[in-house]
């Protein structure tokens, strides 16, 4: 079997949409299975994920010659909202543009139930639940750099931190307020500070709201821009503090659970499969009393322990079961 494996724009995303390709590359290498990244309607499947004009293009066109279509569906306009200015204006049309996109695939990979229930919505085609997973190869050796992290950003006691684009979708107002609310704890956001991970399109891009809330926030609560080395992230937190509104997924929340790290998240369809007071704390509103219970040790070894636990179903290794067999299936 060779696939067709087409990234959109990919030298322009980043987050959490660029890791689940890698994540997906890395099980095709894993697997012995022939791919090009080019759109190649010579191939047995064309898997796309990205669903820009060009991926229409190519989806229409396999569809005529009889090649299967497998599109990634991370992007719903839900999710796209308070990502970046004029999100919400440019969510309306993006509906019906999905909407069409997403018809033009034989099947369709959702990272999630919820995301599943989402795209019900959007096109008959048949979905799959197949988590983007995370790789623990990647979080080798994460604690040795709990001391040298935590040094650099003035972190101490029981710190509670956010891995990702900063945003508000991600509930950038709620991790702020909550800071303000606990000053005596500090609360770190590692990632980039614009929606697309640098460059001239920062200005542009970057909501007002956005750069009010990072400039006015209170002196416990740091943001610190791009992390190179990820696992120093994972290293200085003790709480995972993800008040995000809307998710596909959370990749950065696996990872955080694959390192013992308890997660404090907001209460929304996302979460489900996660156990509130077993191995998470859900809130709506008072995330300062849900972070305030794990600041007990005993209580934070015992939902990081669980998260660790949870997340093991996760991991590549046993995601690439479930997507080489939808592979077979396809073709």
């Amino acid at each position: 079997m060779r696939v067709s494996h087409y990234f959109e724009w990919e030298d322009h995303i980043t987050g959490g949409h660029a890791q689940s390709v890698r994540n997906q590359r890395k099980i095709l290498d894993r697997r012995g299975i022939e791919y090009t990244t080019e759109p190649d309607l010579n191939a047995d499947l064309l898997h796309l994920n990205n669903m820009g004009p060009r991926s229409v293009y190519y989806a229409r066109k396999a569809r005529l010659s009889g090649v299967p279509v497998l599109v990634h569906a991370h992007q719903t306009a839900e999710d796209f909202r308070e990502s970046f200015a004029l999100s919400n204006l440019l969510a309306r049309p993006m509906r019906p543009y999905l909407e069409y996109a997403y018809s033009l695939a034989d099947h369709l990979v959702c990272p999630s139930k919820h995301n599943r229930q989402v795209l019900e919505g959007y096109a008959d085609a048949p979905k799959t639940v197949i988590s983007n997973g995370f790789d623990p190869d990647m979080l080798a050796g994460y604690a040795d750099l709990r001391e040298e992290y935590r040094d650099r950003y003035d972190l101490s006691g029981t710190v509670a931190f956010m891995v990702g684009h900063v945003i508000e979708r991600k509930g950038l107002r709620s991790f702020v307020e909550t800071a303000r609310a606990m000053p005596d704890t500090d609360f770190v956001w590692f990632g980039y500070l614009n929606p697309t991970g640098g460059g001239g399109l920062d200005r542009l891009l970057r909501k007002r709201e956005t750069t009010k809330l990072v400039e006015n926030a209170p002196a416990n609560c740091t943001f610190t821009g791009y992390v190179e080395d990820i696992r120093g992230a994972y290293a200085a937190g003790d709480v995972f503090f993800f008040p995000t509104k809307n998710e596909n997924e959370g990749m950065a929340l696996l990872e955080a659970m694959a390192c013992g790290k308890p997660p404090v998240v907001r209460d929304v369809p996302t979460f489900e499969w996660l156990t509130d007071g077993t191995n998470c704390l859900k809130a709506d509103d008072d995330f300062a009393g849900a972070i305030k219970q794990v600041q007990d040790s005993d209580q934070r070894e015992r939902l990081g322990a669980n998260a660790e636990a949870a997340s093991e179903s996760f991991e590549l290794d046993t995601v690439a079961d479930d997507l080489v067999s939808l592979y077979r299936s396809v073709v």
